[in-house]
């Protein structure tokens, strides 16, 4: 039985006798890249990141693995707190799935540097890199409560930067982290859904879709309820 105690090695040998081929191929059916996966559900990893806790030094050993539940775990047992920026980029350099990136989004803004990372991701030209960044926004719209309003305000313009970058995995992190700052108080919205509203309008194909979406989703009757609420 795997626990506190056992390595990387215990860890995946473990994960290998829970493969699932039929897990995998529905895996594929969502876009989640499956060259090395196992086939076990999130739910079953998370169960899994209990029973043998949080070690940052082992979260690496997992990392290096290239397994995809072994990653998914690191990210689930590494110490935000104790990252540093370079190990974040060495491990944003092996990002080629949304999952990946996403799961590890939450992660990172549970860091002290995370709107630096933020700047940076945005800024870089690669899919999953950028794609990020904006779901590292969406995220912290969400869970970080104490962060003030200005923070995700200020992102707005970095949204509209990158409103016309048609890539799938960018634009849709895009609208997230767009709609999800306009969903986190009536502060928020305004502003929000005045991008949205602009963005709606734009010549460009893929910052209308952005605009658009954001516009339904912000301007829906559930919304807006839960804004006077």
């Amino acid at each position: 039985m795997i626990g506190p105690s056992s390595d990387a090695a215990e860890i995946v040998a473990h994960l290998k006798t829970l493969r699932s081929q039929e897990n995998i191929a529905g895996m594929a059916r969502f876009g989640i890249a499956t060259e090395t996966a196992l086939g076990i559900s999130n739910p079953d990893l998370q169960k899994i990141a209990r029973l043998v806790k949080r070690n940052h030094a082992r979260a690496f050993d997992l990392w290096a693995t290239g397994i995809r539940e072994a990653r998914m775990l690191a990210i689930y047992t590494a110490d935000p707190k104790a990252l540093t920026p370079a190990q974040v980029r060495s491990w944003a350099e092996d990002f080629a799935s949304w999952e990946i990136v996403d799961t590890a989004a939450d992660l990172l803004t549970e860091t002290p540097f995370w709107r630096d990372l933020v700047a940076e991701f945005a800024a870089d030209d690669r899919e999953f890199i950028r794609r990020t960044a904006f779901a590292m926004i969406a995220g912290a719209s969400v869970h970080n409560k104490q962060e003030p309003d200005e923070t995700f305000v200020s992102y707005l313009p970095l949204i509209e930067a990158h409103s016309a970058d048609p890539r799938n995995f960018v634009k849709k992190a895009v609208n997230w982290a767009l709609r999800n700052i306009g969903k986190r108080n009536r502060t928020c919205h305004v502003p929000a859904l005045a991008l949205a509203e602009k963005l709606a309008a734009s010549a460009d194909k893929t910052a209308r879709w952005i605009g658009k979406d954001a516009v339904k989703e912000l301007s829906s009757e559930k919304v807006l309820a839960r804004l006077k609420g």
